[in-house]
């Protein structure tokens, strides 16, 4: 079901991807060579307006028994925090701004508003997820370890509560995050990890109680006679920050076309291949100036999982030569409104939570899977003949796939044929790349046609069987008929 040979799956050739990685290694020494003061400044000021918001924020909820204040005290506190999580934290602790040397702008100094660790988050997510991106068995993000977002996890009855799973998750986000970041902290160090009173549980409590103490404590109290509405409008504000840095995160990953990956993949991948399963493994959403900056510029997922240490706000001009790299090899560039993007992602959770025999598609033609397999026992339009050219291996029907001996002598068949002609993916006619995303339009058309050819088979055969059911109906009438006749003749004769 993921996919286990990308160069297969994307329809691009050895060199192919070689080249692909080697012109966006060209587009981060650009971005690397280019960077000075604009940048600084750019993130200088968000520093700076963010904390200017948030102090307004503060200052505004000391008035707030009365509705409107706290109404404007808590939006700003809102916001503050979702610039803090989003664009600052997150983006600074990826290490976008290490370059400047500033000992307070960098991956190693900052902390930020959240319940968890920035050094426990950096090592399972800007380690771990950003190197096994949506690897099944692999990258521990995939799902959270709560959800199953692919059918490679086997079912089971707990994922029944997959909805109400992902209610509480979105809720407590921060603390979901945390959790998650503490278990592969001890993970890590193994049995030393596992006391109650090891290294990652100090850490953890020590900052989650300074984060508890903080928004529902000290700032409450500071108001004195407003702190049940302080109270309330910090508890509001993180759950408002909450909500908004899963639905970002969820749309990155999981909508339809963000692709998952075997171990199989992993092995032995070469840079081309690592950047190739970036831009299968993640998703854009649609996003302006401003909420692109309330995104931490994670509208652009894919930019950012290709370059995850270049500044965000150089994601936007890094999109254009993605998206023209995407035209170049013919790959598909995954985007779309946020809305629609989270519903997708929304709609994968909830059909997850149930049995796969329950499932109306396969798990080889299902919208949230894409593997080799999508295209097996589809017949694509066949690409021009060349004088003296082989014919590409025959992909073996869906029923051989079961072998796995079958499926891998074609894959490993494919990957040489496609090597050895160089033109793989390159319509001799026209000279137009045909990649992925042609692949995909084609299997797409082919699925319809043999879906439409099925239900006029079937209406067919119904129209066949309805003419025999009406033939023999009229033949019992006639029988029935010759009945009554004979004994009305017999008495006219006696």
């Amino acid at each position: 079901m993921a996919i286990t040979d990308i160069k297969t799956f994307a329809h691009l050739t050895e060199a192919d991807i070689e080249n692909l990685g080697r012109e966006l290694d060209s587009i981060r020494r650009d971005v690397e060579l280019s960077l000075g003061d604009r940048d600084a400044k750019y993130i200088r000021r968000v520093i700076r307006a963010q904390r200017l918001l948030e102090t307004a924020a503060r200052a505004t909820l000391f008035g707030s028994r009365n509705k409107w204040a706290w109404l404007a005290g808590t939006t700003m506190l809102s916001v503050a925090k979702i610039i803090e999580n989003m664009e600052l934290g997150h983006n600074i602790s990826h290490g976008q701004w290490d370059w400047m040397n500033d000992p307070e702008i960098h991956s190693t100094s900052w902390e930020w508003d959240m319940t968890g660790t920035s050094p426990q988050w950096k090592r399972a997510h800007n380690y771990s997820h950003h190197t096994y991106t949506n690897i099944v068995g692999m990258d521990d993000d995939l799902g959270f370890g709560i959800l199953r977002m692919t059918r490679d996890e086997e079912w089971k009855p707990i994922n029944l509560l997959q909805p109400a799973a992902n209610l509480v998750l979105a809720a407590l986000f921060e603390w979901g995050i945390a959790l998650h970041d503490l278990d592969a902290a001890k993970e890590q160090m193994g049995e030393a990890g596992k006391g109650l009173f090891s290294e990652p549980n100090k850490a953890f409590w020590k900052k989650a109680g300074k984060q508890v103490a903080k928004d529902f404590v000290i700032y409450p109290a500071l108001t004195g006679p407003a702190w049940k509405s302080t109270l309330k409008a910090n508890a509001t504000a993180n759950l408002v920050r909450n909500l908004w840095a899963y639905a970002v995160i969820f749309c990155g990953h999981f909508p339809d076309g963000a692709e998952k990956f075997a171990e199989e993949q992993f092995e032995n991948e070469p840079q081309g291949e690592w950047y190739l399963r970036q831009m299968l493994g993640s998703a854009n959403f649609e996003a302006g100036p401003v909420m692109a900056l309330m995104s931490g510029n994670l509208s652009f997922q894919i930019e950012h999982h290709l370059f995850p240490d270049l500044p965000s706000n150089r994601y936007a001009a890094v999109s254009v030569k993605v998206r023209e790299l995407c035209d170049k090899y013919d790959l598909p560039y995954t985007t779309g409104s946020l809305g629609k993007q989270y519903l997708l992602a929304f709609r994968t959770i909830h059909k997850l939570a149930l049995p796969d025999q329950w499932l109306k598609r396969t798990a080889d033609d299902a919208p949230e899977t894409s593997s080799e397999r999508k295209f097996a026992g589809i017949t694509l339009p066949a690409m021009p003949a060349m004088p003296s050219m082989p014919a590409m291996p025959a992909m073996p029907n869906s029923g051989e796939w079961k072998a796995k001996a079958t499926s891998s002598e074609w894959l490993a068949a494919s990957s040489e044929w496609l090597a050895k002609h160089h033109l793989a993916g390159v319509d001799p006619e026209t000279g137009q790349r045909r990649g992925l995303r042609s692949a995909m339009q084609e299997a797409k058309v082919a699925l319809k046609e043999k879906a439409q050819h099925e239900k006029e088979v079937l209406r067919e055969a119904k129209a066949a069987l309805q003419e025999k059911a009406r033939a023999e109906k009229a033949l019992l009438q006639e029988k029935a008929g010759r009945k009554r006749t004979l004994p009305r003749f017999r008495r006219a004769i006696n």
